[in-house]
C-alpha cells in the first residue's frame, strides 16, 4: 500500500511541476532572448510581429471587433520587399513576449514608411493608442501597451547623455549601449500613484481640463524622487483636493503608457468624514467632487457617447473596464454593498 501511495504522489508532483514550470520555461526563454543576441536573431525568423507607425498600433476591424494582427517574419519580409526596403529593419524591432509554444513576439515601428500603403496592403489602420488599448481584446491591451513604451523609448534615448554619442540597440531591444563610454542604458517606468478617496460614505472623483467631456476618475501623480507610496499618496491627496489620508491600503498595480511608461500603483485611502470639504488645486483639476453610491452605480452605467444632456452639459461617466481606475471605483462600491 505504502508503494502505491509513494507512486501516486511521484504522479501528482510531477503533474504540479509540468503545470508550473511552463511558466517558468516561458520566463526563462524569454531571458535568454535578452541576453543572447544569436539567439535573439535566430527567433525573429520563427517570430510574429506587431506592427505600428510612429507609435500606433496597426488594427483591423472585422464585423464590430477590433483585431490585433500578427505577422510573420515571412510576412513582413513580403511586404518590407513590395516597399522596397531593406532587411535591417527586422533589426529595428523589439521584444515584447512569446507565446506558451516558444513562439516570440516582436513589436516594430514603421513609421518612416508611407501609412496608406501599409494599411491599404494589410487592410486596416494604424490607430492612437488610447483608443485602441479600448477597443481590443483585454490580452491585447497590455502588450500594445508594453510594445509602445518600449518603442518610445528607444526612439528618445539613441544618444549617450554622458558622451553625447549614439546608443545601440541589442537585438531584443532589452537595452541600449553607449560604446564610446560603456555604459548600459537600461527602459525605465515611472511610479505613479493612483488613489480613490473615501470619506466612509462617498467616494472622491476629479476631472482635468483634457479629459473627454464628463469623465471623472481617481487622483493620480508621480511619486516623488526619495518618496514612497504612502508618502505621494498623502502628498497627493493633500496637494490636489486639501485633504488628510487617515489610513490607506494597497489594492493592484498597471502598467501604463501616457504619458510615457507608467506603472500605476492603485490605492484606497481614508480621510476623516468630519475633515472632508474639498480646497482643490485649480491650476492641475478642473472639478473634484464627492459621489454617493447611487451616482457611482449610475456612473458606471453610463457610456460617454450617452452622457450628452440636451442643455449640452454631460452627465458623469468613469474610466473602462481596462483602466485600474475602474477598479478602484468598482471595489469601493462592492466593500458598500457588502
Amino acid at each position: 500500500m505504502a508503494a502505491v501511495y509513494q507512486a501516486l504522489h511521484r504522479r501528482i508532483s510531477s503533474l504540479a511541476c509540468r503545470l508550473h514550470s511552463t511558466y517558468v520555461r516561458k520566463m526563462r526563454y524569454l531571458n535568454k532572448l535578452k541576453e543572447d543576441d544569436s539567439l535573439c536573431r535566430q527567433a525573429q525568423t520563427s517570430g510574429t510581429f506587431y506592427l505600428f507607425h510612429n507609435l500606433s498600433p496597426f488594427l483591423q476591424k472585422v464585423g464590430k471587433k477590433y483585431l490585433v494582427p500578427q505577422l510573420s517574419a515571412a510576412e513582413m519580409r513580403q511586404i518590407l520587399e513590395k516597399l522596397q526596403e531593406a532587411e535591417q529593419w527586422m533589426e529595428k524591432s523589439v521584444l515584447i513576449g512569446c507565446s506558451d509554444e516558444h513562439r516570440p513576439r516582436f513589436a516594430l515601428d514603421l513609421g518612416a514608411l508611407d501609412k496608406s500603403v501599409i494599411e491599404s496592403e494589410l487592410q486596416g489602420s494604424f490607430t492612437d493608442l488610447r483608443k485602441a488599448l479600448f477597443v481590443v481584446d483585454e490580452k491585447d491591451s497590455p502588450l500594445l501597451a508594453s510594445a509602445q513604451s518600449l518603442l518610445q523609448w528607444h526612439d528618445s534615448h539613441q544618444y549617450c547623455s554622458k558622451t553625447g554619442q549614439p546608443t545601440e540597440k541589442n537585438p531584443a531591444g532589452s537595452k541600449r549601449v553607449c560604446h564610446a563610454s560603456g555604459v548600459t542604458y537600461y527602459p525605465q517606468m515611472s511610479p505613479v500613484v493612483i488613489t480613490l478617496v473615501s470619506d466612509g460614505s462617498r467616494c472622491l472623483l476629479a476631472r482635468q481640463p483634457s479629459f473627454p467631456p464628463g469623465m471623472f476618475t481617481a487622483l493620480s501623480g508621480f511619486c516623488d524622487m526619495g518618496e514612497n507610496v504612502e508618502d505621494a499618496v498623502r502628498r497627493e491627496v493633500a496637494e490636489e483636493v486639501g485633504l488628510e489620508v487617515e489610513s490607506l491600503r494597497y489594492s493592484a498595480s498597471q502598467h501604463w503608457p501616457f504619458p510615457s511608461s507608467c506603472l500605476m500603483i492603485a490605492c484606497h485611502a481614508l480621510v476623516g468624514a468630519q475633515r472632508a470639504e474639498i480646497s482643490m488645486d485649480t491650476l492641475e483639476l478642473e472639478e473634484a467632487r464627492w459621489f454617493g453610491l447611487e451616482e457611482i452605480v449610475e456612473g458606471l452605467k453610463r457610456a460617454p457617447s450617452s452622457s450628452k444632456q440636451e442643455d449640452g452639459s454631460f452627465l458623469p461617466w468613469f474610466p473602462p473596464t481596462q483602466a485600474i481606475a475602474h477598479q478602484l471605483i468598482r471595489e469601493w462600491l462592492q466593500q458598500q454593498t457588502a
